[in-house]
């Protein structure tokens, strides 16, 4: 069998783990072939491809990013997109594809899926927000860097008795604001599900000032106040209909020094928190939903997605993973609101 194999959307470290992993046990074990399509779903889409056997995997494990490339092409939005897509796979040879991605190229795969192109999903997003999953690979590294920040950003804050406002990623989802925030002891969390009353933001910063530690708020990109619009840098849309988010933090960092009459700064972490090496649990989880699709693809049992239940590798159809976002559960954010202005 010859099998493409491609990546999708913004770049998370655990991809090139996924890669290997599919290329190694499907070579070795299952004898098949393997083609390299770049960039996202423009490789199928313009015929893009590279090399992918043993050789083009050796050393890939630990680095960050795709080898493949990415992007955000939409092939649905393009003009006879999939018979383009159709066309060059039957051209090719390519039997089967293995889509790395996250809501935007898995909703692709599960579309194509539908028009009869024999397609396994691999779910990957650092905003762990892809139903059907417990965790998907991205999302400990995103965490563990943005902890790292925060831990950081405590000590700068108390030499200069100021209010430090952390912008991290998550549009609609605020599992890294979540969870990097309790890890880093931020004293407010502002996530997309919840809008934030920008006056208690204030008192919380003003309670932590009291007990005479400085303040740090964790605030998710998609975090909007109760009575503003996401801030954002422009009205423009990408290919699948997102507008590009940012400013939160340098906004509320304004509101809280009028409010407060203390210093407040912004640090933006963005690109950060994907770039560079996974850490060990999203090279295991990587590796294991690797291995899981190729297992897929060599049973054809196709139209599905690879996912973590528990400590279970399983397989569900796409339309789960991609059907619905998976947003932080109000009761989770109230675990965490004890901590606030304390």
């Amino acid at each position: 069998m010859r099998i493409g194999v491609l990546t999708g959307g913004g770049d998370c470290p655990g991809l090139n783990a996924v890669i290997r992993a599919v290329v190694r046990k499907g070579v070795s074990a299952y004898g098949h072939e393997f083609v390299g399509f770049r960039d996202g779903w423009k490789g199928p889409l313009e015929g893009l491809t590279k090399p992918l056997g043993i050789a083009e995997v050796r050393g890939i494990l630990p680095r960050g990013g795709t080898i493949l490339g990415s992007s955000r092409t939409n092939p649905f939005k393009i003009e006879n997109g999939v018979e383009k897509i159709k066309a060059n796979l039957a051209e090719m040879g390519v039997d089967a594809l293995v889509a790395i991605g996250g809501e935007d190229t898995l909703g692709v795969a599960t579309k194509l899926s539908e028009l009869g192109v024999n397609v396994v999903g691999v779910p990957k997003t650092i905003d762990n927000d892809l139903n059907g999953t417990d965790y998907t690979f991205g999302f400990d590294t995103a965490v563990n860097i943005a902890m790292e920040a925060i831990d950081r950003l405590h000590t700068t804050a108390e030499s200069h008795h100021r209010t430090l406002v952390v912008e991290v990623m998550g549009r609609h989802a605020g599992w890294i604001a979540l969870h990097a925030g309790l890890a880093g002891g931020a004293n407010v969390i502002l996530l997309p599900e919840r809008q934030f009353d920008v006056e208690q933001v204030a008192t919380y910063v003003t309670k932590r000032f009291q007990v005479e530690y400085a303040p740090i708020v964790v605030v998710a990109e998609g975090a909007q106040p109760l009575d503003g619009q996401m801030v954002l840098h422009n009205q423009e849309l990408d290919s699948f209909g997102h507008v590009r988010l940012g400013g939160i933090g340098q906004w509320l960092a304004e509101q809280l020094e009028e409010k407060t009459g203390k210093e407040a700064r912004t640090v933006v972490l963005g690109h950060i928190q994907r770039g560079g090496t996974p850490t060990a649990f999203d090279r295991v989880l990587s590796t294991r939903f690797g291995l899981q699709a190729i297992d897929a693809v060599n049973e054809g049992d196709f139209g599905k997605m690879v996912a973590l239940r528990g400590t279970d590798v399983v397989r569900i159809p796409l339309i789960e993973g991609t059907g619905e976002l998976k947003t932080v559960p109000i009761e989770r954010y109230e675990e965490a609101e004890v901590f606030f202005g304390s």
